[in-house]
C-alpha cells in the first residue's frame, strides 16, 4: 500500500467514525427532544385542565349569582305588587268614602276654631281634635305616599343588587 492509499484509508475511517458518532449523537438528542416534548405536552395538559376548572368555577359562581339575583328580583317584584295593591285598595276606599283621612289639630287656646272631633273615629290619640281632609287632597296624599313606597322598594332592590354583585 502506498502512503496515499493509507492516508485515504485513514481519512475514510475518520469520516465513517465521525458519521457514526453524529448518528449516535443525533439519536440521543432525538430521545432528549422527544422526552422534553412529552414533558411539555404534560405541562400544557395540566395548564389547560387548571384553566378549564377555573372557568367552570367562575361559571358556577356566575350562575349562583344569577339565581340569587333572580330570587331577589322576584321578592322585590312581589313587594312592589303588594304595595301597589294596598295603595289601590286604599284609594278605592277613599273614593267610596269608606275611609276618610284626617289630621290632628293643634291645641291652641287662643284660636276660635272649634272643629269637633269625628264621631266614632278610631285612632291612637284619644280626645284629640281632628279635621277630615277633602277627598281630592287625600287622593293626592295617597299618590305621593304610593310614589314614596315605590321609590323605597326600588332603592332596596338596587341596594340588594349592589350587595350581591360587589360583596
Amino acid at each position: 500500500m502506498t502512503p496515499g492509499q493509507i492516508l485515504g484509508a485513514l481519512l475514510l475511517a475518520m469520516v465513517v467514525s465521525a458519521a457514526s458518532t453524529w448518528q449516535v449523537q443525533d439519536w440521543r438528542m432525538g430521545e432528549k427532544l422527544a422526552e422534553q416534548a412529552g414533558l411539555h405536552k404534560d405541562d400544557l395538559n395540566r395548564i389547560s385542565m387548571a384553566a378549564a376548572a377555573q372557568a367552570r368555577a367562575e361559571q358556577d359562581k356566575r350562575l349562583g349569582l344569577e339565581q340569587q339575583l333572580a330570587g331577589q328580583d322576584q321578592q322585590h317584584s312581589k313587594e312592589l305588587s303588594d304595595a301597589q295593591r294596598n295603595q289601590a285598595v286604599l284609594r278605592d276606599r277613599l273614593a267610596t268614602a269608606d275611609v276618610r283621612l284626617s289630621v290632628l289639630l293643634a291645641e291652641d287656646p287662643a284660636s276660635s276654631c272649634n272643629v269637633p272631633p269625628t264621631s266614632g273615629a278610631v285612632g291612637v290619640v284619644h280626645a284629640a281634635r281632628r279635621a277630615q281632609l277633602d277627598p281630592a287632597h287625600a287622593q293626592r296624599i295617597i299618590a305621593i305616599t304610593d310614589d314614596g313606597d315605590n321609590a323605597i322598594i326600588a332603592l332596596r332592590a338596587c341596594q340588594a343588587y349592589v350587595r350581591a354583585v360587589a360583596p
